[in-house]
């Protein structure tokens, strides 16, 4: 049985192994255990360097990090406003079902609402039913008729004229 809901906090450099070892448990769980190519100090420079890009939440039990949500600010330019884009939510396994999810998008609706940001987003594998009925369960509202589109490696350096 998992534990009772552990603190929500911003991570700190410290925690940056744990986020690494968080990253590549979601990676295995998307079957993609190869796919990441992230570092320590890639996350570092990227979410504590001169220029963050991103922020983390980390989520704790029984005195160690057992989840995250990495987050970005986006900016909507219908409303007008900024949001948030939940890049990866993750919590262990064996946590599941204590409510450290949900209290990880609590912190994040939080953050939002405390900084008048009119939204929190994200996209989900579409085989992915646990996390689906999770959202679902939320109030969240899928956007099903938008298509994610990705541009990277030779199309972007390309297209970047590179």
């Amino acid at each position: 049985m998992a534990e009772a809901v552990g603190p929500i906090r911003p991570a700190t450099p410290e925690d940056v192994p744990d986020v690494l070892r968080l990253i590549r448990a979601l990676a295995t769980y998307e079957r993609e255990p190869d796919a990441v190519a992230t570092t320590e100090d890639d996350l570092h420079r990227w979410l504590f360097g001169d220029d963050p890009v991103a922020s983390v939440l980390v989520a704790e039990a029984g005195g160690r990090v057992v989840g995250m949500a990495l987050w970005f600010r986006s900016y909507s330019t219908w409303t007008g406003q900024p949001g948030i884009y939940l890049e990866d939510l993750f919590v262990e396994p064996e946590q599941r079902g204590s409510g450290l999810g949900r209290a990880l998008l609590a912190a994040l609706a939080r953050i939002a609402v405390e900084r008048g940001y009119a939204r929190v987003e994200w996209a989900v594998l579409d085989w992915n039913a646990p996390s689906i009925a999770f959202y679902d369960a939320l109030g969240a509202t899928p956007m099903s008729e938008w298509e994610t589109y990705r541009l990277t490696g030779p199309a972007l350096a390309e297209l970047a004229g590179a």
